[in-house]
This record gives C-alpha cells, structure tokens and sequence, in this order.
C-alpha cells in the first residue's frame, strides 16, 4: 500500500480508535463509536481498499476524476467512496477525503459526545 502514513494519521485524529473488525477482515477507525474509515483487507491481509464517507455529490464527482475511487466496497455506495490503496490518488487529496469523512461522523455526534472528544472545557460531565 502507498498510502504507509494512514495509520498514524488517522490515530492522530482526536478520540479515533481502530480495531479489527475479523468478521469482515477490515482495519476500522471509528470516533464516537462510529466508523468513518476502513482499511479492508484481503485473505492475506493485504490491503485492497480504503473506505470513508463523503457528501454523496462530492463523491460522485470524485469517482468520475478518479478510477481509483469507486462507490463505497459493501457500504451504502452513495455515502461511501472506495479508494484503491496502490492507486494514482495523491496524498495530499486522500487525507482530505479523511479528513471530511471524520467531520462527517463527528459532527452527527450529540454536541455533549463532540465536547468530550475534542476535549472542549466547557463540555458537559
């Protein structure tokens, strides 16, 4: 996989954590409880797509500037985007795609669940 960063980067996010969901074979990153990234795996545990959620207008518009990006692998394909892990999406758009996707997830979150995970000090206990 090209895109060797997106692990540590996706960590650094406030409140992410990731796990394995083993059913499916998938590496998740999830805030609030609620996955905004997936790294999905194949049978020798290479990765063969990137899924992450996008406004659905922006994600059609993506898929067709992109062949990399491909309606979301066993996902609602107007929500999630796939994006090939050796393909020609640059960098610098990928963390943006992850980015909005982790805006997404965080902002249907309750007001009281964003204060707690970005650590706001006037959150409510």
């Amino acid at each position: 996989m090209k895109y060797e960063w997106i692990d540590a980067y996706l960590l650094g996010k406030a409140g992410v954590v990731k796990d394995l969901q083993k059913d499916w074979n998938w590496i998740r990153y999830q805030v609030g409880d609620k996955m905004f990234a997936a790294i999905c795996l194949d049978k020798e545990d290479k990765p063969y797509y990137i899924t992450l959620k996008l406004d659905p207008a922006e994600g059609d518009f993506l898929r067709s500037q992109y062949e990399d990006i491909v309606p979301g692998y066993y996902m609602n394909k107007m929500h999630w985007n796939s994006i090939k892990p050796d393909g020609e999406v640059p960098d610098d758009l990928l963390k943006d795609l992850l980015d909005k996707s982790y805006g997404l997830i965080l902002g249907g979150l309750s007001r009281k669940k964003q204060k707690e995970i970005l650590g706001d000090e006037n959150s409510c206990k």
